[in-house]
């Protein structure tokens, strides 16, 4: 139904000419549902422009049903990352533009049944007559894959539909398409960078090269309907799993973690004195972070609301903790109290012996966005916590230090780039850097990954494992990423669902460090924790009671 006969497009002219596809030939049959996958700035969404006609290729042809595809068409109908949606106009008002330009031959009446029928589809039935800034990001992309299919194209082209979504709802959806395209096997094109959900939809994977070429192609063999909460249990899904990640990792660009420099020996002003140090060792190590019984309650107008109720937990010296759980269920509260930036409504946090109050940099966070200065280069924005941290070392010590951990995150190259003409991922690696140069206590990390695309969150696990496992810093990721947190931590912690959020169950993972991504799909414990996690996880997506911690 769609051919792609050696493609290629680049952008720009002489020395700054960039090739993003080359040579790329593929067949799409009818009725069959293909995935893309690949890292960001691969080509994934030039290819999907040059499908839909949008773009023309520089070299060779898209081909539908055997004619050349010279511009945009309704038997292509495009779902786009972003849902540019009509504000002023409702659910319905949206999904009924496209029909009327695709269907505007047909009665009034076959038109508001086409309307009907595909809002339903998608499950927003009850909501049709809201506006965009009435739903949710999940309820805002169901209209733009209503308005597509409402259009009643041979060929659906997804345009990473689900990226901008929480890990949740892009779940739930992803779930949803793979049930209208069982009803009528209309052809679909994905472009993803996640692996599970084109293992969940798709029959073919087909991964994208970082020099833009089409790389290893996937059957996907799994039977249909394809539950995600047993697919965890199946052999066969575990082996493509494990084959499709390694493949991805293999071809995958990643920056190199650099070693030119030594660490200066330079103290931070909150180290304590070496003599207390050991004298304290002995008393405070192994409870070196408390969590004794605590509470955040918030005043609204209809009475005091407990976000989070009686959490109890205590951590090692060096220990690194993965707290999980959905939204709303406290996870982002409690680092925020733990790192002095919310007050404390009921209890304690401990820290090293001595009570949490106020922020400092010896609690270093590293946040969701990584709020550099945009008009300061890497270097510069390093610096700013050095200089404070470290008062008593010299200028050039301080720029050992500054310069140290951005090569170990692999920025070694772009230290005078200002953060600006920065990428997201390179940015949240700045990020990284700056936290570790502080040199603190504790390090917290506020789902340091959850704007990045898949992939670029593999690449920066791997960097933060790195750089972790020289500090052995005392360490808390907040995260929504079941992979994630297994991957990084001693615990997973999963906290049940708000309001009065607590701590529901305690997991230790007992896996071999160092971890990579690969080694871990390989170790058969891996499985079984990650069943553990979702298994909670889906026992609270319903709201269900309070389990002991165990």
């Amino acid at each position: 139904m769609l051919e792609l006969i050696n493609l290629s497009k680049g952008f720009g002219s002489g020395d700054t000419r960039t090739e993003v596809l080359r040579n790329v030939s593929l067949s799409v049959a009818e009725g069959e549902f293909v995935a893309i996958l690949g890292y960001s700035g691969t080509g994934k969404t030039t290819l999907m422009s040059l499908m839909a006609g949008l773009t023309t290729p520089d070299q060779g042809e898209v081909r539908f049903r055997g004619a050349p595809v010279t511009g945009p068409g309704p038997e292509r109908g495009l779902v786009f990352q972003s849902y540019a949606l009509m504000p002023w106009l409702t659910v319905a008002g949206n999904v009924r533009l496209a029909v009327d330009a695709v269907h505007g031959a047909r009665p009034a009446a076959e038109r508001a049944a086409l309307v009907a029928k595909y809002i339903g589809m998608v499950g927003l039935g009850h909501a049709a007559d809201r506006r965009p800034a009435e739903l949710s990001g999940g309820m805002r992309q169901r209209v733009g894959i209503a308005r597509a299919l409402a259009m009643e194209p041979q060929v659906l082209l997804l345009d990473e539909p689900l990226s901008a979504l929480d890990a949740l709802t892009r779940a739930n959806l992803a779930d949803e398409i793979e049930v209208i395209w069982a009803r009528d096997r209309r052809t679909v094109v994905l472009v993803t960078n996640d692996v599970d959900e084109a293992l969940v939809l798709a029959d073919r994977i087909v991964i994208l090269n970082p020099d833009g070429t089409l790389g290893t192609s996937f059957p996907v063999a799994l039977p249909r309907p394809r539950d995600r909460s047993l697919l965890g249990d199946d052999p066969a899904f575990q082996a493509l799993r494990v084959a499709v990640t390694a493949c991805l990792l293999d071809v995958g660009a990643r920056g190199e973690v650099q070693a030119a420099r030594t660490l200066p020996a330079v103290v931070p002003r909150h180290a304590l004195p070496g003599a207390y140090a050991r004298a304290a060792k002995s008393m405070t190590d192994d409870r070196y972070l408390q969590f004794s019984q605590l509470h955040k309650v918030y005043a609204t107008p209809k009475g005091p609301l407990t976000v989070v109720e009686d959490v109890n937990l205590t951590l090692k010296k060096g220990e690194f903790i993965s707290l999980i759980g959905h939204s709303g269920c406290g996870k982002s509260t409690v680092l925020s109290m733990t790192a002095g930036l919310t007050g404390i409504s009921r209890g304690a946090i401990k820290l090293d012996g001595l009570h949490v109050e106020g922020a400092d940099p010896e609690r270093a966070v590293v946040f969701q966005s990584p709020s550099l200065f945009p008009w300061l280069t890497a270097k510069e924005n390093v610096a700013i916590g050095v200089d404070r941290v470290y008062p008593r070392a010299s200028q050039s010590e301080r720029q050992d230090v500054v310069e140290y951990y951005l090569e170990r995150v692999g920025l070694a190259d772009a230290m005078d780039r200002p953060a600006a003409e920065m990428s997201n991922g390179m940015r949240q690696r700045v990020g990284i850097a700056r936290a570790f140069a502080l040199s603190p206590k504790l390090l917290l990390l506020d789902e340091p990954f959850g704007m990045l695309d898949s992939l670029t969150r593999w690449e920066l696990q791997e960097v933060l494992m790195e750089v972790w496992s020289r500090t052995r810093v005392t360490a808390i990721c907040v995260t929504h990423d079941v992979d994630e947190a297994i991957l990084l931590a001693d615990r997973v912690v999963m906290m049940t669902n708000g309001p009065n959020a607590t701590i529901g169950r305690i997991t230790d993972i007992a896996l071999p460090r160092p971890r990579s991504r690969k080694a871990l799909a390989d170790h058969p414990e891996y499985w079984t924790y990650r069943a553990e996690i979702l298994g909670f996880l889906e026992d609270y997506e319903q709201g269900a009671k309070t389990e002991d911690a165990a």
